[in-house]
C-alpha cells in the first residue's frame, strides 16, 4: 500500500524555543516539521522542499517576516502556500500589513494550541480543496481540447466531402441535392461553433508577449480576413488608418483575435448591401481607440446588460444564416483586459446600426 502522504509545515522563527514549542503541538497531529531560523534558511529549505503550509513570525533580526512573506509570493511556485504569521505583536496596522504582504492568517503569541491547530487544519484544508478543483478544471481543459480537435478533423473531413458534393448539386437528383445542401450548410456551422470554442480555450489560456505595435496594421490584417465574406454579401468594408502612425503595447495574436472577432461580425449581422466602417485615432491622453461600426440591426437594451458574457445569444440574428456560438465579444472582452485595454458599445439607438469603440495604450518612447 502506498503510505498516506503527511501534510509538511515549514516553521520559520528565530527563536529556536519557539520552534519547538510550536512544532510538538503540531507533530501531535503527525504533521511532518521543517525548522529554519532565519529568512534565508527559510528560503533554502523552500528550494530543497515546498511545504503544505508555512508558520511564519513577523518579528525576525535582519530580513523579517513581512519581507520574506513578500519575497516568497515573488516565486510562482510558491505563490499557493498558505502562510499564516505568527507574532506577539498585536497592533491593527501588523496585521494589516501581514495580510498585504501575502499572508492568509494572523495568530498572535502567547497563542492557544486549539486556536493554532484549528487555524492550521482549516487553511491546510482550504489548500486541499483548492488543488483539487484546479487537477479538475485542468482535466477538464485537456479532455475538452482532445476531444474538440479531434472533432474537428473530423468535421474538416467531412465539410470538405459536402463541398465537393455541394459544386456539383446539379447532376444530383433534386432530394440527394437537398441533403447535400443540408450537410455542407451543418458542417460549416459545426466548424464555426469548433473555431470559437478552441478560441475560447486559446484565450484563457493564452500567455501574452506585449510589444510595442501598430494597431492600425493589425486592423487591416483582419479587415483583409474579413474581405471575401464582405464581398459575397455586397458589403462595402473600409478602413480610415490614422495621420500618424502610433505604436501602442499589446500582444499581436491576441491584438488580431479581437479585431478580427469584431470585425466578422461586423460583417456577419450587417444586412447584403450595408456597410462597415473602421478607423483609427490619433493617440490622445495615452491611449489609441479604434473605432467600428456597422450598419446591422444594432443591440436592444436587454442585448446591453449581457453583451460580453460567454455564450450569450443576443436579439440580432446573423443576415445570411451565419453560425453564431455568443463567445466572440467575451473573447474579446476577456484578452483587452489581459492587454489592459477596454471596449465600449456607443449608446445609439438599434436602427443605427452597432458601434464599438477600443482603447489600448501607447506605447511607451524607447
Amino acid at each position: 500500500m502506498t503510505p498516506a502522504h503527511r501534510e509538511t509545515i515549514l516553521i520559520v522563527d528565530d527563536q529556536e524555543e519557539n520552534i519547538r514549542v510550536v512544532g510538538s503541538v503540531l507533530s501531535l497531529m503527525s504533521y511532518d516539521i521543517i525548522p529554519a531560523t532565519s529568512a534565508e534558511q527559510a528560503l533554502r529549505r523552500l528550494q530543497a522542499r515546498t511545504p503544505d503550509i508555512i508558520l511564519l513570525d513577523v518579528m525576525m533580526p535582519g530580513t523579517d517576516g513581512l519581507t520574506t512573506c513578500r519575497q516568497i509570493r515573488q516565486n510562482p511556485a510558491w505563490l499557493e502556500i498558505p502562510i499564516i504569521f505568527l507574532s506577539a505583536a498585536d497592533d491593527k496596522n501588523v496585521i494589516v500589513q501581514a495580510l498585504e504582504a501575502g499572508g492568509v492568517d494572523y495568530v498572535t503569541k502567547p497563542f492557544n494550541r486549539a486556536e493554532l491547530l484549528t487555524r492550521v487544519r482549516t487553511h491546510l484544508s482550504l489548500k486541499q480543496a483548492r488543488d483539487h478543483l484546479r487537477r479538475l478544471a485542468e482535466d477538464k481543459d485537456e479532455i475538452l481540447g482532445i476531444l474538440a480537435h479531434d472533432l474537428k478533423n473530423g468535421i474538416a473531413g467531412i465539410q470538405l466531402s459536402a463541398s465537393l458534393l455541394h459544386e456539383r448539386t446539379a447532376e444530383l437528383p433534386p432530394r440527394s441535392a437537398s441533403l447535400v445542401d443540408n450537410i455542407h450548410t451543418t458542417s460549416e456551422r459545426l466548424m464555426e461553433h469548433m473555431k470559437h470554442f478552441l478560441a475560447n480555450q486559446r484565450a484563457e489560456q493564452l500567455t501574452l508577449a506585449p510589444a510595442p505595435l501598430d494597431p492600425a496594421a493589425v486592423l487591416q490584417k483582419a479587415v483583409a480576413m474579413s474581405h471575401a465574406a464582405a464581398l459575397a454579401k455586397n458589403i462595402t468594408l473600409t478602413l480610415d488608418p490614422p495621420a500618424q502612425i502610433t505604436h501602442v503595447m499589446a500582444d499581436h495574436e491576441a491584438l488580431l483575435q479581437v479585431f478580427d472577432n469584431l470585425v466578422s461580425n461586423a460583417v456577419k449581422f450587417t444586412p447584403p448591401g450595408g456597410s462597415v466602417h473602421a478607423a483609427v485615432e490619433n493617440p490622445s491622453l495615452g491611449f489609441v481607440r479604434i473605432h467600428l461600426r456597422d450598419s446591422g440591426p444594432g443591440f436592444s437594451a436587454a442585448d446591453r446588460a449581457r453583451l460580453f458574457r460567454r455564450y450569450q445569444r443576443l436579439s440580432a440574428r446573423p443576415t445570411a444564416s451565419e453560425p453564431s456560438t455568443g463567445l466572440g465579444l467575451s473573447i474579446v472582452k476577456r484578452l483587452l483586459t489581459l492587454m489592459n485595454g477596454e471596449i465600449h458599445l456607443a449608446d445609439a439607438a438599434p436602427e443605427h446600426g452597432a458601434a464599438f469603440t477600443v482603447q489600448l495604450p501607447v506605447a511607451p518612447l524607447t
